[in-house]
């Protein structure tokens, strides 16, 4: 099958993305595919530049805004059904984070270009990537979610509304680009106006102590829950993307109880945004309410509909605990973009 991996981009997940689609690359043409990789940003990924990837780390900090402004493109190629290779493609694999490639942008084009794309449809990617109207149907489908406000604030009404400490984030961005837990209302102007510098819009969420936990969704199946354990105290850009600076455990270790009901909810939550294909929903379980360690209730904190690929992502890991290595995963995903 002839397959382009469309992978970089001009967002702040860029080295994310990278790390991800050169591994997807190598794994879908071990199993005898046809592969292309290509960066909309800059065009076609010469064998040079696939070797240099495949040995690169995606680093502690996401890149540079200015570095991307002056480096790439800063958006995606117009007339997609005219390059070959996205027109010569069987499908078209995305392995873009943040931005155009995630947002709905460019899952647009390839429709009307009638290109099969992995993961799911443009409507859908928009609702997940704004946390705020995602965090709204989660509660129309009775999903859990932690309290809310969108900037600008006072601190003295997110202090009377959701208490100290919060979240505050980009509310259409991943990878915790531009997220910060603000723990004293004298700094939470400071830390809006970091997430401002990603997005136009900021949410201000009531932090949830407790434990982070997360859900991949292939198809119509719930993968075995996750535990990640951060060394930092969330599981931040470093955490995500730098080896031996989180722990993950799958399956997590809850009650049989405990794990259906995760992975009941995030299935409604794949399915109140119209999901397809493949996602990760990721939660937090709130500290129980007696010292017996039991209790304790679900939050949902965001879908990601192209979730991480690299060696230390969390889908790839699910999948592995339920015995579906690497290559096999990106396959199914192929295939459930053809259907």
């Amino acid at each position: 099958m002839k397959i382009t991996v469309l992978m970089g981009g001009s967002s702040a997940e860029r080295n994310v993305s990278l790390a991800s689609g050169i591994r997807i690359v190598m794994a879908l043409r071990s199993k005898g595919h046809d592969v292309t990789a290509f960066d909309p940003s800059r065009g076609l990924i010469d064998a040079a530049e696939e070797k240099r990837l495949a040995s690169s780390a995606v680093g502690v900090e996401p890149p540079s805004l200015e570095s991307l402004a002056g480096s790439t493109g800063g958006s995606f190629v117009p007339e997609l059904e005219r390059l070959p290779e996205i027109a010569g493609a069987d499908v078209v694999f995305l392995a873009l984070h943040g931005g155009q490639g995630e947002d709905g942008t460019l899952q647009a084009l390839l429709d009307m270009a009638h290109v099969k794309y992995t993961g799911s449809g443009h409507l859908s990617s928009a609702l997940a990537m704004d946390k705020d109207l995602s965090k709204k149907l989660f509660r129309s489908a009775g999903v859990g979610t932690a309290d809310w406000l969108m900037a600008p604030a006072s601190a003295e009404e997110v202090e009377s509304t959701l208490g100290f400490p919060v979240v505050v984030k980009p509310s259409k961005q991943g990878s915790t680009v531009g997220l910060s837990v603000v723990k004293e209302k004298e700094k939470l102007q400071a830390a809006i106006e970091e997430a401002w510098r990603y997005d136009d819009e900021v949410m201000i969420e009531k932090f949830i102590a407790g434990r982070e936990l997360t859900v991949g969704i292939l198809g119509s199946r719930a993968l075995p829950v996750g535990e990640i354990k951060p060394v930092h105290e969330i599981y931040d850009y470093e955490c995500k993307y730098t080896a031996g600076m989180a722990e993950e455990e799958f399956p997590a270790d809850l009650s049989a109880e405990q794990t259906r009901e995760v992975q009941a909810q995030a299935e409604a939550a794949f399915k109140s945004l119209k999901l397809r294909g493949y996602a990760r929903i990721d939660f937090r379980l709130s500290l129980p309410d007696d010292d017996k360690g039991l209790g304790g209730s679900f939050y949902c904190l965001e879908a990601n509909t192209l979730p991480g690929m690299t060696e230390l992502s969390l889908i790839p890991q699910g999948a592995a605990a339920m015995g579906l290595a690497f290559p096999e995963l990106c396959e199914e995903i192929v295939r459930l973009a053809e259907k």
